[in-house]
C-alpha cells in the first residue's frame, strides 16, 4: 500500500468550504493507471490534513476517520461529439449562464470572481446549432510539470464544471448540483500555454441525478481527455 498526505488549499475550492470536485477526483486518481472512476462520499474539506491510501487498485481518501472519496479503474463507453472550433468556443463565452446565475462564483474552474492565473476561467456557453456548451482554455504554465504538460488533477478539474452547466438549465431556482462521481480518461497531454477547447453536454436525468459528458480538445479538434459525470441536486443554501 502507498500513502500520500496533503491538504486542499483554498485556491482549489469549488463551493466556498470544500474542494473542487474534479480537482479532488484527480488527486484520488493520481496513483491509478488508465481510465478511473472517482466517487465522492463527503465534501472534500479545505485546509485539513488528508490521507490517500492506494492498495490493490483502489484509492481511498480520508479526513481523519471520514472517507471522503474512493477511486478505481473503470471502463468508459462514451461517444464524444466532434469538437467545436476555437472560434465557436470563444463566441459561446458571453452566453455562459454562470455570469448571470452561479451557485459557487468563487469556484477554481468556472468561478467568474476568480482572476486569471488564479482560476481556470472556463466559462462554457451554448454552441449554436449543437447540443454542446463550450469554452476556450489556455492553461497557465503554473499548472504544468517541468515538461509543460498540465498536471492530471488540473485536467480532471477542467473536465468537471462544464458538465454542471450542461445540466443547469434543467434546475429549479434554489437548487445547485454537486459532483457525485467522475469517470475520466486522459489520453494525451494537455499543453500549458496552448489554446484548447473544453465542452460539455447533457446525458439525461434520473431523479435528483443528472448525467453529463465533458471533453478537452486540442485546437485542431483532437480529443485529449473526456469524462462522464454524475451530478446530484442539493439545496443551494446549504452549500453556498
Amino acid at each position: 500500500m502507498s500513502t500520500e498526505h496533503f491538504e486542499i488549499v483554498s485556491r482549489f475550492r469549488g463551493p466556498p468550504r470544500s474542494g473542487n470536485g474534479g480537482y479532488t477526483c484527480g488527486r484520488l486518481a493520481a496513483h491509478l493507471d488508465g481510465t478511473v472512476a472517482a466517487r465522492l462520499k463527503a465534501p472534500p474539506p479545505l485546509g485539513t490534513p488528508l490521507r490517500l491510501d492506494t492498495a490493490e487498485g483502489v484509492a481511498r481518501l480520508f479526513a481523519g476517520d471520514t472517507l471522503v472519496g474512493e477511486a478505481k479503474p473503470a471502463a468508459l463507453d462514451l461517444q464524444v461529439p466532434p469538437a467545436p472550433t476555437l472560434a465557436q468556443a470563444r463566441d459561446a463565452v458571453p452566453a455562459f449562464i454562470g455570469f448571470r446565475r452561479h451557485s459557487f462564483p468563487g469556484c477554481f474552474v468556472c468561478g467568474p470572481e476568480r482572476p486569471r492565473q488564479d482560476g481556470l476561467c472556463i466559462f462554457p456557453g451554448p454552441v449554436e446549432g449543437t447540443p454542446l456548451i463550450a469554452s476556450p482554455w489556455t492553461p497557465d504554465p503554473s499548472l504544468a510539470d517541468e515538461a509543460g504538460a498540465v498536471r492530471p488533477e488540473f485536467v480532471w478539474s477542467a473536465l468537471d464544471c462544464p458538465g454542471a452547466f450542461a445540466v443547469m438549465p434543467r434546475l429549479a431556482d434554489g437548487v445547485a448540483v454537486v459532483l457525485g462521481e467522475l469517470t475520466a480518461s486522459l489520453d494525451a497531454d494537455v499543453r500549458a500555454g496552448e489554446p484548447h477547447i473544453v465542452a460539455g453536454w447533457s446525458l439525461g436525468q434520473d431523479g435528483r441525478k443528472h448525467l453529463a459528458g465533458t471533453a478537452v480538445y486540442a485546437e485542431d479538434g483532437r480529443v485529449l481527455a473526456f469524462a462522464r459525470a454524475v451530478w446530484i441536486e442539493v439545496p443551494q443554501a446549504t452549500w453556498g
